[in-house]
């Protein structure tokens, strides 16, 4: 499996994905906004979040590079709006991954479950990498 980049705006995620479609004249990108996601009850979603994009991909030039929105009142940095998401369908390996990476590092979101994988988690390493892994089912290539 490759390494993904993945960018991370502050609100302007959809204006960035649809310059960079043009830019690089790929197809119009599926779009999913926070809003679109299934509901969490236990987390309710604020109304400002609803419009932002939670997840958009395209290719280019063969790459996938995909993009999102950060969530209200997360921190943003322009500059280190940048990680790495890495895809496999083994999630033995994603877990050893993980656990690697976090030594030293700090856990944004532990592996789980989520909607769009089975095994899913992010963290910054103690090089300051943000990574994002997922397992990747075979059937498509933008789910995490």
């Amino acid at each position: 499996m490759a390494i993904n980049v993945y960018f991370n705006f502050n609100g302007n995620a959809r204006e960035a994905v649809e310059f960079y479609a043009t830019v690089f004249g790929t197809e119009p990108p599926q779009i999913m906004t926070f809003g679109e996601a299934p509901p969490d009850p236990s987390h309710p979603l604020p109304e400002e979040a609803k419009h932002l994009v939670m997840h958009a991909m395209m290719f280019i030039d063969g790459s996938p590079v995909m993009f999102s929105d950060v969530f209200p009142g997360m921190p943003y940095t322009e500059g280190n709006n940048i990680n790495l998401t890495l895809m496999n369908a083994d999630t033995g390996k994603i877990k050893a991954w993980y656990d690697k990476l976090k030594e030293g590092g700090t856990v944004i979101m532990e592996l789980q479950e989520t909607f769009w994988s089975k095994c899913y988690g992010s963290l910054k390493d103690k090089f300051g990498i943000i990574w994002q892994l997922s397992h990747e089912d075979g059937q498509s290539g933008d789910n995490a």
